[in-house]
């Protein structure tokens, strides 16, 4: 498709890392929600999404096997691919911001739905988990490499029937969730070593903010 951008979102440092977004410019292409689910089905990625208007910011977000009122990691990457302060996922309205290296989005944790944290003793328990670990349901493993600094070792496994995700590499609305519940800022690195930063606001908000790059035309899930 010509008009399909893949971003790599919640980049290291040094820009390697990073979930995969398939970006779809011109709604239009896919006019129907079969012809979407199809297309981010054949895809693979954790989301894909659809922009219907790209002034206003209306985004149709999928995973391959569903349709998504909110999801993180989609909405930092077309904040930062828009260049937009405001997106409307079928959530309602979200805010953005970029501070220059960092592209931010103001969500609420009660959007986040169908998603579980678990607390592990130490990092390595989490580096040591299977992929996925047994068990059914969304589960963001968790565990502190360094509390007083507020640095986390996560791993997210969406467990979905389909299994066309076995572990998702920067999960933006469960790293909301995990920042609600322990109420403070958190440096997430999550996955093989994307970054993931987060801040609880004063009215039960959460900003979450990364690094996001342009993909390599040939990537696809499984690389970075």
């Amino acid at each position: 498709m010509n008009d399909l951008d893949v971003l790599k979102v919640f980049c290291a440092g040094d820009g390697r890392h990073g979930n995969l977004l398939g970006v779809v410019r011109d709604g239009r292409t896919c006019p129907d929600d079969a012809s979407r689910q199809a297309l981010a089905a054949e895809l693979g990625y954790s989301e894909t999404v659809f922009v219907d208007d790209p002034e206003r910011g209306v985004v149709d977000i999928r995973t391959p096997g569903t349709r998504l009122a909110f999801a993180g990691h989609p909405l930092v990457g077309l904040a930062w691919l828009l260049d937009i302060e405001e997106l409307q996922p079928p959530v309602g309205p979200v805010w953005a911001r970029d501070d220059g290296e960092f592209t931010w989005i103001t969500a609420r944790p009660e959007w986040v739905e169908g998603k579980r944290t678990e607390q592990y003793a130490c990092a390595a328990e989490v580096e040591e988990l299977p992929a996925p670990p047994p068990g059914e349901g969304w589960l963001y493993a968790w565990a502190w490499e360094d509390e007083s600094a507020g640095r986390i070792r996560a791993r997210g496994f969406p467990r979905r029937p389909d299994g066309a995700v076995v572990e998702d590499e920067a999960t933006g609305s469960a790293a909301v969730l995990l920042t609600a519940q322990l109420n403070r800022a958190l440096n997430i690195t999550q996955g093989a070593g994307s970054q993931l930063l987060t801040a609880p606001g004063p009215d039960g908000t959460v900003e979450i903010g990364g690094r996001v790059r342009f993909a390599p035309s040939a990537s696809r899930p499984g690389r970075n």
